[in-house]
């Protein structure tokens, strides 16, 4: 069963970009991402998905429910985390997380209170007075307390140093493994590379591929650093290139031992061969549209 399946699913703000024709399948129990740098269309999907804007065209389902006429019955089965945590000031930490609890009508107090010692989140001081990563630790409880179907979190790690963001993957993958669908939108590649099974890429508002991370990582390019040389022979079909004053990398997808015989006959010092980060496939997929490398 697809946990959300859209079709064709549009949001247009006139001359602004939002998003267009976004087909996207989704299976319970996936640890999903969704990537794309900002401006890409993340948020705006989400917040559709979600029903807090509706869109221009289009359908999307949730649950295997219209997203429209099932948006009470949806969310209640939701945790999300927006990118910006916003809360009443005033409110006290375990006010806020009561508060959001008994929204879902559930009493969520033991569960609340282990993840509260969990990411070393004081419950009795007032939300003005925390930073911005204790803010996300209180966004991340209100959004996992009541153990949702479905977790959506849109770009949850910013503010948390590196060990809450770890003991935030870890939660989020004990959930996973206990059946929770995690559908994590971010721009930071590592995150998505570490945590997710599949991942769609989103450009212009527009999905421009999908796939597991295994298979957008397999490419045919290489990334060759050559050390000792200045200059490049033409016959190279050479991508990316750096250069420094002491070697000259680039991606490279030609025939390998092309490469080999050219490189024997260069005044080199050394030459590695590696295969290209996900960062680098990433920007490629920006620039030719998913076109092979």
């Amino acid at each position: 069963m697809y946990i959300i399946e859209t079709e064709n699913l549009t949001k247009s703000y006139g001359k602004s970009r939002g998003i267009i024709n976004l087909n996207l399948k989704v299976n319970e129990g996936e640890f999903f991402g969704f990537i794309g740098p900002n401006g890409a269309g993340k948020s705006t999907t989400i917040r559709t998905l979600l029903g807090l804007i509706s869109p221009t065209s289009g359908k999307a389902e949730i649950f295997g429910k219209d997203i429209s006429s099932h948006k009470t019955e949806i969310l209640s089965e939701i945790g999300y985390m927006p990118s910006e945590a916003t809360f009443y000031n005033r409110m006290k930490v375990r006010e806020v997380i009561e508060f959001s609890a008994k929204m879902r009508k559930k009493n969520c107090s033991a569960e609340s209170e282990r993840l509260c010692e969990r990411l070393e989140l004081d419950t009795g001081k007032r939300i003005e007075e925390l930073s911005l990563g204790n803010r996300k630790k209180v966004s991340i409880v209100c959004a996992v307390q009541h153990k949702p179907r479905l977790c959506i979190l849109d770009e949850p790690t910013s503010g948390l140093d590196p060990l809450m963001q770890k003991e935030f993957f870890d939660i989020l993958k004990e959930l996973n493994s206990e059946g929770t669908t995690i559908f994590l939108s971010s721009h930071i590649l590592s995150e998505i590379q570490k945590n997710c099974s599949r991942t769609a890429i989103i450009k212009d508002g527009k999905i421009i591929a999908t796939d597991s991370v295994e298979n957008l990582s397999r490419t045919n390019a290489k990334r060759v650093t050559i050390h000792g040389i200045n200059s490049l022979p033409e016959n190279l079909n050479a991508k990316s290139v750096e250069k420094t004053s002491d070697y000259i990398s680039f991606l490279y997808s030609d025939d390998i031992k092309k490469l080999l015989e050219t490189a024997s006959r260069l005044p080199l010092n050394d030459i590695t061969i590696t295969e290209p980060s996900l960062e680098e496939i990433f920007m490629h997929y920006y620039e030719k549209d998913g076109a092979e490398i």
